[in-house]
């Protein structure tokens, strides 16, 4: 099945070059232009992966962060151009999965997604069915 990712950036060169970029890797790609528009579509559709820019006019990113992760457990990777620690650590409290500074290589990109689409697919590691025999390991040297 082709993963769906949702681009949220209020450039709208920026979600036609992202929306470009994803879909010849094989992604199926819907782009917002506003926070308010990308709540609504992350509340409406399911997503494997949402990429999100920061700094909007409407709401920002952070606001934005907030309302998806309040309705649904969809990962997030946060794109922005300030590259602060202190901010980072923001929007990663603030309930996002992943922060890349922009520009971003398109590999880099494409393997940040990658690897959380196959973080939502993993299931739940089973606990242990059988017990170790104790018995039958050897000592340890002191």
């Amino acid at each position: 099945m082709t993963t769906k990712i949702l681009v949220i950036d209020d450039d709208t060169a920026i979600t036609e070059l992202m929306s470009m970029l994803l879909k010849t890797h094989g992604f199926d790609v819907a782009t917002a232009n506003s926070g308010a528009e990308g709540i609504a579509m992350a509340q409406a559709q399911e997503f494997g992966v949402i990429l999100l820019d920061l700094m909007m006019p409407d709401i920002d990113g952070w606001q934005v962060c907030k309302s998806i992760r309040a309705c649904n457990n969809t990962p997030i990777l946060v794109l922005s151009a300030v590259n602060d620690p202190r901010m980072v650590a923001s929007v990663l409290d603030s309930g996002a999965d992943d922060f890349l500074v922009k520009p971003v290589p398109s590999g880099v990109l494409v393997a940040h997604i990658r690897k959380m689409v196959r973080r939502g697919e993993t299931p739940a590691v089973a606990p242990l069915q059988k017990k170790i025999n104790l018995k039958n390991t050897a000592p340890l040297l002191s």
